[in-house]
Formats: structure tokens, sequence, C-alpha cells
């Protein structure tokens, strides 16, 4: 058989594969495109019918010959042929490469169906699709579960259970629910890894009741009943789920088809399932001559591989074109002390922070899109302690230092050019644990949101390793060990391991032996004993904290129950390297053991005077999860509600508390009024995302709310109302007479034609002296307390 013979090599036509080819026809270069499939890019076309496909980032201009504008799969497709065929792409269908050999004048080619190609240079852009990602539990394999969604008008009045929060898995969902029930399952309780408009679209959908969002969620097993039936069993924060559903279609991404790529001597920079090759900023592998691009090389959206495409194509002609994102980095580089160019900065960058250095660097340049760079002045503070932020920072330049002691500043930490902080916050969900300000130098930092770092933690091992490693060690030396650097702490942290508790679910029993000690990461959890034939609850412990101490120190079997009060992630440090630790270092027993004191005080008081019950039904009522709350002693109560009139006053008529509702004990009462959760089931599907959190930890929203009431559904303790602000305020005769109520039960408000907006308690964040409603009060009955000081309340109480 004849060898063809090209100076470009294309193998798939996808968007990159594509673009590649389009400009090497313009150029009028020898090429051929080679695609396994009878038609261009099958990823593409395996997506559903009628599909939109999105034009993203859409700060990113477009540089390819070929077409491309966000619109629906069969009009893109359309365009592509159109354009193929107008600029002379020589293309071969049905030519899978199965061998890429390396040759003295280039490279051979061998195809499936026998043809060989010689070829200058090569461009792999095969992308990931071939190798779809499965379950990875019993039943993945049933008849009732696929991969991959052709049509979606096929199915009609199914329960059908999505799998995944990407952009598959979401369009797929909105696509079924029009004619199916539909259900997505998340692991998390974000779409943070989908492209924008996909993850309004899903939120709003989930906001009016059309798609049922399972978060927090794993599959554990499947189970196939009757053809087209079937159940599978969920693990949620709350326990085990069973779902009976006629169809489970689980989009769960796709792998580096790492065998063939590695036959072809490209090399992979580890052993990571979802490690992609590394190439240069020109492309090319460490095999010369050999180019990836596309998805294989880390950029799956379809505008990024396109200017690849282009590019790489002008890279083996001996052109530089400056990459089509150069302009937007530049932009925020210039700012950068020493600035050359953006292939400096971010060689730079690569160079001086290691939690970056498992990256490629085209995945580095999409992080780097996402963050910012920030210049500080010595000693000017980066955010201060208690604050709600949870942005994460590495320090480029300069340094930072950690203020240990609030009330001595001269017991800081440093931490220099290489390090990282606020993985804390990012991973626990709470306050700053400590200010931070920047050092004597200055410093130079590389500011990443949350939702960014979420997606490079999801998509890069190594990175969600080396941060899991730096906030085991931060916390042990935060909590445990202050004072001791990471050599000394070596052995515990080797015995350290993550564990997950649901809600509910115990970490250890009373009377157990003790072996281990678990440090708190995410979470809560309550500490109770058996008094008088019941469980008393003695203390609440929130992320941050450590329990199970005693036992260790004492030597005595466990004096306690300690139980999840919501989800909950603990380091668990092993007894035998704990007590390795204290018997080297004298001064850090004895320091533990003065906690421990402290403890058994606080827990025979609390014993003593009986408030364990206080203390359960306190957690019963969402304690477990607030920042705050609001509780109102009935001994002094005298039912005036002047709390409700202030907080009307305050926020255009519409009180954001109900002091009648909710539940009480004895005399402490919890009325309807937001805790300002840890983790905010209102903020999670918010389509237009109006609800924020303050530095100060207060939850509140903004105007920029839609009224979908997707939040008051969400929102567990029914402290979200849909109401209309006015102005006008109504008379105190008026609020007395209807308990601020219009008659109906729903909010006074003076425009009756104005859309209605969700309303909720937001601490009365903008005025000065606290909340309106605890001011208001002429008794003291009310207070806002945090879960660590509510324990003392309800002692007071009893």
């Amino acid at each position: 058989m004849s060898i063809s013979r090209v100076k470009i090599a294309i193998v798939g036509s996808g968007p990159a594969g594509l673009s590649a080819a389009a400009r090497a026809a313009e150029l009028r270069i020898p090429h051929l495109l080679l695609e396994a499939e009878a038609h261009l890019s099958h990823t593409i076309y395996r997506y559903q019918k009628g599909k939109q496909v999105m034009a993203e980032p859409t700060v990113l201009p477009l540089r390819s010959v070929a077409p491309f504008a966000a619109g629906k799969r069969e009009t893109v497709l359309q365009a592509w042929n159109d354009s193929a065929q107008r600029l002379g792409i020589q293309i071969r269908y049905g030519a899978a490469v199965i061998r890429i050999g390396a040759t003295p004048d280039g490279f051979l080619l061998d195809t499936a169906s026998g043809g060989t190609i010689a070829a200058e240079r090569v461009v792999l852009a095969i992308g990931l699709q071939g190798n779809l990602r499965k379950l990875g539990c019993e039943g993945e394999d049933l008849e009732l579960v696929q991969y991959q969604l052709d049509d979606p008008d096929a199915y009609r009045n199914e329960a059908i259970v999505i799998v995944g929060a990407g952009d598959a898995a979401i369009e797929n969902a909105l696509a079924l629910a029009d004619n199916n029930q539909v259900s997505i399952v998340n692991r998390r309780d974000e779409f943070d890894r989908a492209k924008k408009g996909n993850r309004e679209a899903i939120l709003q959908a989930i906001a009016e009741g059309h798609i049922r969002h399972l978060s927090n969620a794993a599959v554990s097993w499947l189970r196939q009943d009757a053809p087209g039936q079937g159940r599978l069993c969920l693990d949620t924060a709350e326990g085990k789920a069973e779902i009976v559903c006629n169809r489970v279609i689980a989009r769960l991404g796709a792998t580096p088809p790492r065998q063939f790529v590695e036959s072809c001597g490209v090399q992979f920079p580890s052993r990571d399932a979802n490690a992609v090759p590394a190439v240069s900023a020109h492309y090319e592998s460490n095999v010369p001559g050999l180019y990836i691009i596309g998805a294989l090389a880390g950029y799956p959206l379809i505008k990024q591989a396109m200017n690849q495409g282009y590019e790489v194509v002008e890279y083996i002609e001996g052109r530089s074109p400056e990459p089509a994102d150069a302009p937007l980095l530049a932009a925020k580089f210039r700012a950068m002390p020493g600035y050359q160019s953006v292939d400096a900065s971010i060689a730079r960058i690569r160079e001086r922070v290691p939690v970056l250095a498992p990256l490629t660097p085209l995945q580095l340049r999409e992080f780097l899109l996402d963050s910012e760079l920030r210049i500080m002045k010595p000693g000017e503070p980066i955010f201060r302690r208690n604050d709600y932020s949870d942005s994460f920072y590495s320090v480029l330049d300069g340094g930072v230092q950690i203020q240990i002691d609030e009330n001595d500043p001269t017991q800081r930490v440093g931490l220099q050019a290489g390090q990282f902080f606020g993985e804390m916050s990012l991973i626990s969900g709470r306050r700053r644990n400590a200010s931070v300000l920047a050092g004597p130098a200055g410093a130079v930092l590389i500011e990443t949101p949350r939702g960014s770092m979420n997606k490079l933690i999801a998509s890069v091992a190594a990175v969600k390793r080396v941060l899991d490693e730096t906030f085991l060690l931060r916390a042990i030396q935060a909590k445990l060990a202050p004072g001791l650097d990471a050599a000394e702490l070596r052995e515990l942290v080797a015995s350290a391991s993550l564990a997950r508790y649901s809600a509910g679910e115990i970490l250890f029993r009373e009377g157990e032996p003790g072996d281990c000690l678990h440090l708190i990461r995410k979470g809560s959890v309550t500490v109770a004993r058996e008094l008088g034939g019941r469980e008393a609850v003695l203390a609440y412990v929130p992320a941050g904290q450590y329990v199970g101490e005693m036992a260790l120190l004492t030597e005595l079997p466990r004096a306690a129950t300690v139980k999840a009060a919501v989800a909950t992630e603990t380091i668990r440090l092993e007894a035998s390297a704990f007590k390795a630790l204290l018997t080297r270092h004298p001064a850090l027993r004895q320091r533990i053991n003065e906690t421990m004191a402290q403890r058994l005080v606080a827990n025979a008081a609390t014993s003593s005077q009986g408030s364990g019950s206080i203390v359960q039904f306190l957690m019963n009522q969402g304690l477990g999860e607030a920042t705050d709350v609001l509780l109102i002693d009935e001994s002094l109560c005298v039912r005036c509600d002047h709390c409700e009139k202030a907080c009307a006053d305050t926020h255009g008529g519409v009180s954001r508390l109900d002091r009648e509702t909710g539940p009480t004990y004895e005399q402490l009462h919890v009325p309807t009024s937001c805790r300002h959760c840890e983790h905010p089931h209102c903020m999670k599907d918010c389509p237009p995302d109006a609800i924020h959190r303050s530095p100060g930890g207060e939850v509140y929203i903004t105007e920029a709310c839609i009224g979908c009431g997707n939040c008051e559904r969400n929102c567990p303790y029914g402290v979200i109302q849909m109401g209309v602000t006015s102005p006008e305020q109504p008379s105190l005769w008026r609020w007395l007479l209807l308990g601020g109520k219009e008659p109906g039960n729903t909010p006074m408000a003076v425009d009756k034609g104005a859309a209605k907006k969700a309303v909720k308690c937001d601490m009365c964040k903008d005025l000065g002296g606290g909340p309106a409603c605890v001011r208001a009060c002429p008794t003291g009955a009310a207070v806002r307390v945090s879960p660590e000081q509510f324990l003392q309340i309800s002692q007071g109480a009893e």
C-alpha cells in the first residue's frame, strides 16, 4: 500500500484538530486530517440533539479560521462542514490511528484500516471522550445505566437519575426534564465546574421545581428489579437513601487515553488517572515534532481548543503568535514588580509557587485567568480573624505575617514566597481563624476565588493532596501543638487519616477504649453521656477544635459519646503517635491536660445543672450548623413585639423575624429567624447569585433577587419569606393589631403590585450597635449568640 506524505498530520477532527487543519489549508500547507468516524467532531456529533453549544470563556477572542459561535449542535456542525469544504481541508474519514512512530524524517502513522501516513509533524487532538469514566460501584454496567445521551426526545414519562454536576450532566438533565421526572446527583452542593450559562440554567430549573437536586450525595450501588425498573442507593449527609428509577445516566467525564498516548513516546507528569501530558507553551510534547492540543492537553473548552489549533500551525511554521489569552493575562500581570512579559510571569509563578507546579502550562494559564494579582503594602491587612471570606492566596513575592494572638502583636508566624494560606476557611467553611497582614517588605499575592480553587482541586489530584496535607499540618499546629515545626510533627502527621461522618453518625461511644483523637476539619459534633437512663448532651464542638483526648491522657475508657451534629469531616490521629509526641514534649502534655481539666469542669457543670436536654433541643433547631441564632428567654419576655417592630422599621416594613412561631423548651424560645449557617442552604441554588456572606459572617440577600423562591424552599428552618419592602412604615397600632402580617398571614407591604422578593434576617449588618431586635428589647429577653456561647445561655435558662 502506498504511503501518503504530508507536512502536518492532524489526528482527531474535534474543534482543536479541525481548527489546525483549517489554518493549514488556508496557508496551503500539505496536511491530512485523520478522523476515526465518518463525520467531523465525533464528540460534538454525539451531543444530545438540539443541545446549546456555548462559546466560553466569553472574554476570550476567537482567532480560528474555522467559524464558531454559540448555538445549537446542529448549527455548529453544519458551519464546520461548510468551512471544511470551502477551505479545502484534506480529510480522511474512517482512519483510526493505532500507532505513531518517530523516524529520522518525522513520523509514520498507521491506521486501523491499513493505511500509513508519513508526516514531518504530528498534531494530536484526539480529546478524551473515548475513555468515559464509569460509576465505579456495584451495578455500573446494568442495562438501565448509560454513559451518553443522544436524543432526549426518545425518553418520556420516566424517572431518570442523572449522576454528575458538570456541563454534560446539566445539559442532559435540562433536556430530559420537559418530558420526564429528573433528579441530578451531585457530590457537592454547588455546580462550580460548569459553565456560567449551564450553572444558571440548572439552578433556575431546580428553583422552579422541574429538577430535583440531590446534593452532597454519591452512588453506593445500583440494582435492577425488572426491565426498565431499578433502584440506586445514595450515600448522603443524612445517611443512606434509596431511589426508584427507570434509567440512570452517568456523566462523569473522561480520562486521557493514556496507553495509546504513552505508546507514542509521550510522557505524563504523574500516575494520576486525570493527569494530562505536559506540553510546552507552543504545545510541543517531550517528543520533538509531536504536538498536543485541546482536551488532551487540559483545555476542554471549544474556543480555547480552536485557538490552540490555529496557534500550533503558526508555531510549526516558525512564527510566534501571541496566545489569545495573552492580553487578558498581561492586564493582570503589569502591576507585578519586574514585569517583562506574560510568558516570563507564568514561568516565574511556576517556579516560585510549588502548589501550582502540578499544573501544566496550559492549565496554569486558565487558572490565572480566574485569579487576581494583589500588591500589598507592608503591614496592610489581607483579612482579619473572624472574617467570612474564602479566597485562597499564594505568596509570589515578599511575605505575610499570621497573627497568632490578637492581643499580642509579637505572636506572629511568617509565610514567605512560595507558600500559601486561606486553605483552612476554604475547606472548613468557617470564619478566618487568624488575621493575616503583609510582611515588612510587603507582599505580591495571587488571590483565587473559592469556585476556581474548588474546580482545580476537583481536577488535579496532586493539588488536592498538597492542600489536604498542609491543612492537616497547620490544624495540628494551631490546635494541638503550637510552636512545633513540621519535622517534630512528622510521625503524628504520618498517622493521620481523613474520616467522614453523616449527620447523627457516631465517632466513638461512651465506654469504648480510646484509640485516636479527632481534629474536626468540617462540620461539628456533640458530646453526650448517659445520665439517668437518657442521653444528655454536654457540649457542642465546632470545626477547628478536637475531641477524644481524655481517654488518651487518662488511659480510661471513653467518658462520653461523640456524634456528628451535621455532615462532618475529621482528621483522625492515632493514639500511639499522639502519646509519643506528648512524651517528647512535656510542656505540650501539660497544655492539653489543662484543656482537658477545663472540659471536665464544664461537662460536670452541665451534668449537674441538667442542661443536656436544652443543648439537645438547640442542636435539633439547627445550631449544629449555625453561626448565630436569636434566642428569647420567655421568663423575661413581656410579648411587646418591639423586636418585630424594630426589625420591620429597619427593613422597609417587612419583619425578618416572627417572635411567636418557633419551638420552645422550658423557658428558652427559638423564634423564626435566620441562623446564618456555616454552609448556607439558601445560597446553594440561587440563579442570580443574589445571596452572599459579608466579612462579618452575615448572610444577606441583594437587590439581584428575582423572587424565584428557591431559597425559601431550601431553608430547612423556615426563616425566609417572600415579601415586598416599602419606604412607608406601618403604624405601631396597625403593627400591634395585625402582628406584622396582612390578613392571610403574608408580610405587610404597601405596594400590592410590586413583585415579591426573598427577605431574611441580615443581622442589621449595615447598622451600628448590633441587631435592632436585640437593642429594642426592653427587658433583655432577646439575645443573639454563636453556637460556642449557647451552652452558657442554656445553663442560665435552667
